[in-house]
């Protein structure tokens, strides 16, 4: 299939050449382990999948596979899933089922399985093989190509190519997408497989008449298998994009081709089903998160002669759901209002701030008649029943979980978007979804790499600062990848310290209290947790200079003046939310002046910006009726 890009000698082919040549050329010539600063995320099962298929043709771990991994990273795959395969026997009977598949124990106990999909290990394989660690991010550079192209293609059928070339870029550009490019996982491949399935889909609807030649072969019937197949493969990869489908089929029925609709259904569904029978044909699961699962860290299977599958990890789920776990364990319709302004505006993975290109999407669609187009609306409708499920059944892990940039499970239905955007007059839209994304990922752009490692540097500054904080959803935030501000222990309550401007609780007089130095170059902002409803916190401040300290904890904020080395008692109201089997709390504080010790005390060597030392207790709410 030949395609040539409209205006062929203009901005769209020069940019695309430029981009291209840019990025193939650093991703070609990084030191992939050391720029990306090592493991992160669900890496280290992904890598050693497509480093066993590339050089030992398997999806087997064994030691060759850890002493691999090792020599690249100089160091353990931490965080790998690994699990224990079956044999699968099958039986035939004259009674339903009719057939029986019985698991039988694995022969060898020298192997083990992978615990995640393995298509996107098989796509990177074969760039892995010829570009070593390079392969990865080669492949990540064109499926962002790739993305980009078809986005240009949709666009430029019915829009200027100056507009559909600046909003495509932005599209893609100024949201967090760009950042997964540098995570060596499965979902910027997600993404650009769902760019592509519904591309293959829509083209043919805003294509113009008399299509060049060039471009025919997009217009045809045919191309709705190639996204029916895109579909069941991003299924099988994650099964929350099942619902991708839809909006296929709902055209298909809006046009009574219901043999058509029937046929993408088969070829999606065929597609999944024969991913998890590969999986099962290879580790006798054909759920690849099923089974007897286990997450390692520090102690490996393999890395010594003791070292035996009892000995090693900590187990995971088993063929039980995670949706099915958290619907016993919680009420999800009570987090529900919550959660929709969280998953709109949330400091951490807000859609708006991390997404903002849908958002302009969404509202030039509604702005338009394309809005009554029955392919569009099905899309807009998929993509908010798939959200709102996300937000019921996932109610405290709805981002992904990890700590990730942005809102890791939303990645896979971003794409979908993009088709809902209506002809264009002008470059304006996409200028306009530049301006507003970039308030928010600019920073992230300028070193992805650093963006995907340091995830929770993201929100330390800038905009997001004055976005609300996810509270419910504590365990799931950035900071927690940045170990020694998390989980701390202070007056029976939990600290989780989400920027730089205080210091961690330290011991200071008396020696049995701790405190809290409040920086004097910014508000802190610290997430309280406890296991039971906060009414007030119980503040104790003094400084070494005059100062005036502003503090709240959501109730109410208090500004009390401080006068040097003299200590002040008052309280704070709290108001917060309740979490998974806690609360949670938002305390901010800032100091107006900070001193810096060692230019108070020469003899002192702490070059520190101090404020405002705070010391609390937090009251219960039963302690106050």
């Amino acid at each position: 299939m030949k395609i040539a890009l409209p205006g062929a000698t203009g901005a769209g082919v020069l940019t695309a050449a430029v981009l291209l040549i840019i990025c193939l050329a650093g991703a070609l010539t990084v030191d992939v382990v050391k720029t990306m600063f090592g493991i992160k995320g669900d890496e280290a099962t992904y890598v050693a999948m497509a480093l066993s298929l590339a050089y030992d043709h398997d999806l087997t771990y064994e030691r060759r596979d850890l002493d691999r991994f090792a020599g690249i990273y100089r160091a353990a795959p931490e965080g790998i899933f690994l699990k224990r395969g079956h044999r699968l026997r099958i039986g035939f009977g004259t009674a339903p089922p009719f057939v029986q598949i019985s698991p039988l124990p694995d022969l060898r106990t020298d192997r083990l399985y992978f615990g995640k999909a393995f298509l996107y290990p098989a796509v990177a394989a074969p760039f892995v093989r010829a570009l070593g660690m390079n392969g990865f991010l080669v492949l990540h550079v064109l499926l962002l190509f790739a993305a980009g192209i078809c986005g240009y293609l949709f666009l430029a059928a019915q829009s200027p190519p100056a507009a559909a070339l600046v909003f495509t870029l932005a599209f893609i550009g100024a949201a967090a997408v760009p950042v997964w490019a540098a995570f060596l996982t499965s979902d910027l491949f997600n993404f650009a497989l769902v760019f592509l399935a519904y591309f293959f889909w829509l083209y043919k609807e805003v294509a113009p008449r008399g299509q060049r030649p060039d471009r025919a072969d997009l217009t045809r019937p045919r191309t709705d298998i190639y996204a029916a197949a895109l579909l069941g493969a991003v299924t099988y990869s994650k099964l929350s994009n099942a619902a991708l489908i839809a909006p296929l089929l709902v055209l298909s029925a809006s046009r009574r081709q219901f043999t058509h609709g029937a046929a993408l259904a088969a070829v999606c569904a065929a597609t999944a089903g024969a991913l998890f029978g590969l999986n099962a044909a290879t580790s006798g699961d054909f759920n690849y998160q099923g089974g007897d699962r286990k997450i390692f860290y520090t102690r490996f299977p393999f890395d010594a002669p003791d070292a035996t599958w009892e000995r090693r990890g900590l187990r995971m789920t088993t063929n039980r759901g995670e949706a099915q776990e958290v619907l016993e364990r919680i009420d999800p319709i009570g987090r529900f209002g919550g959660n929709v302004k969280y998953f709109l505006v949330g400091r951490h993975f807000g859609f708006i701030p991390y997404f903002f290109p849908g958002a302009v999407a969404i509202a030039l669609w509604l702005r338009s008649g394309a809005r009554r187009e029955v392919w569009r609306a099905a899309i807009f409708l998929t993509v908010l029943t798939s959200t709102v499920m996300l937000l019921l059944i996932f109610p405290y892990t709805w981002s992904g979980g990890g700590g990730p940039p942005g809102n890791r499970y939303f990645l896979s239905l971003y794409p979908a978007l993009f088709f809902l955007v209506p002809p264009l007059s002008s470059a304006w839209p996409g200028i306009a979804a530049w301006a507003g994304g970039a308030l928010f990922t600019a920073k992230m752009l300028v070193n992805p790499f650093v963006a995907a490692k340091f995830t929770y540097e993201t929100t330390e500054r800038g905009f997001a600062r004055r976005l609300p904080v996810e509270l419910a959803m504590a365990n799931d935030l950035p900071i927690m990848l940045d170990a020694p501000r998390t989980h701390i222990w202070f007056s029976d309550v939990l600290l989780y310290f989400l920027d730089r401007h205080a210091y961690i609780p330290e011991v200071v007089e008396p020696p049995d209290h701790k405190g809290i130095w409040i920086a004097g170059d910014g508000r802190a902002d610290i997430l309280v947790r406890s296991e039971w409803p906060i009414d007030h916190l119980a503040i104790t401040a003094e400084s070494r200079i005059p100062t005036t300290l502003i503090v709240s904890m959501g109730r109410h904020e208090a500004r009390v003046p401080m006068m040097p080395n003299r200590a002040v008692t008052f309280d704070v109201g709290a108001s917060g939310e309740r979490g998974l089997n806690s609360y949670a709390y938002l305390l901010s504080a800032r100091s107006t002046d900070a001193f810096t010790p060692h230019l108070l005390d020469p003899s002192s060597d702490d070059y520190r910006n101090l404020g405002v030392l705070m010391r609390f207790k937090a009251v219960p709410v039963q302690a106050v009726r």
